[in-house]
């Protein structure tokens, strides 16, 4: 169908972990499938969490004991994929009806991945995407994803691809998924300022395409009881700003800040054809004979065996 209705589900991890989130995220199952929404997309690193303003004990040149204790206890929070998270998420997409695409941490040998899972009623867990690059200290805690992890999914809202908050700024990762045809792009973040409003409009317009951002929504340090350095007590560690975006970059709904909630709007992908008439990012308005991108999808594992 070209109609649907599609939302941001804006939640945050919570302290208790991985389990006291899941049982959050199933909690909204009345409230989704009261929506009809046919699409929920979940913010970034909502399973295993945003660990905002934990250094992990590292100095340039060395790294503390109490650093690799708060990394065990992250790895430990962290999902396997698959796994039984993934299938209570699987199931909840069952009885709702609804695809789901969510941000977790996966863990993968002994490494950590910022992942996002997309889940489908009737097929249950559809693929991964892990996120490509890692912004600033991130880099300390997680891997990178590589070409192979960069599916796009023929689902009941339309062609269907996440890319993960910063990753939303890489021009040329953009120019890859847009040639994947995607129609609906899913923005998993924990980015809470203006300027990813700016953003989320811009990939819109540019790749003539629905956008949904869900963003994490957490408390204050005060609020928490914690104390993060260089952060005001008193602010929200992430004030949320979930939001859907049509074709031409015009807000359909949102931005969603400072609480919890489910955002929804009616998208219709018969508008595409329409709004790409004057710009198609990777058709009509390429270049091929000026420019041109090549994209390595092939898996890259640090060992191979061949026998």
């Amino acid at each position: 169908m070209a109609k649907s209705i599609v939302a941001a589900l804006q939640i945050g991890a919570l302290p208790g972990g991985k389990g006291e989130t899941l049982d959050q995220i199933l909690s909204w199952e009345d409230a989704i499938r009261e929506s009809g929404a046919a699409l929920v997309v979940m913010p970034e690193a909502l399973l295993g969490g945003y660990p905002k303003g934990e250094g992990f004990g590292t100095q340039l040149g060395y790294r503390l004991p109490e650093g690799r204790e708060a990394f065990a206890r992250y790895f430990a929070n962290a999902i396997d994929v698959p796994g039984a998270e993934t299938d209570a998420l699987a199931g909840l997409s069952a009885r709702t009806g609804a695809n789901l695409v969510i941000g977790v941490i996966e863990r993968a040998g002994s490494t950590l991945y910022c992942t996002v899972l997309y889940f489908d009623p009737q097929a249950g867990l559809l693929g991964k995407h892990r996120k490509l690059m890692p912004t600033g200290t991130e880099r300390l805690i997680w891997g990178k994803g590589d070409g192979s992890t960069l599916p796009v999914f023929d689902t009941q809202v339309g062609k269907l691809g996440a890319v993960v908050c910063w990753e939303n700024m890489m021009p040329l990762l953009r120019t890859a998924m847009y040639a994947k045809g995607v129609e609906v792009w899913c923005a998993p973040t924990v980015d809470e300022r203006e300027m990813w409003q700016v953003s989320m409009r811009h990939i819109a317009h540019e790749g003539r395409c629905f956008v949904v951002s869900a963003c994490q929504v957490q408390a204050s340090p005060n609020a928490l009881g914690v104390e993060i350095a260089n952060w005001p007590s008193d602010r929200p560690l992430i004030a949320g700003g979930s939001v859907i975006v049509g074709p031409m970059g015009d807000v359909l709904a949102g931005p969603l800040r400072g609480e919890a909630g489910l955002l929804t709007a009616e998208i219709d992908t018969e508008e595409l054809v329409r709004a790409r008439y004057d710009y198609d990012v990777v058709g009509h308005y390429a270049r091929p004979d000026v420019f041109e991108l090549s994209v390595d999808e092939r898996a890259k594992p640090g060992v191979r065996f061949n026998s």
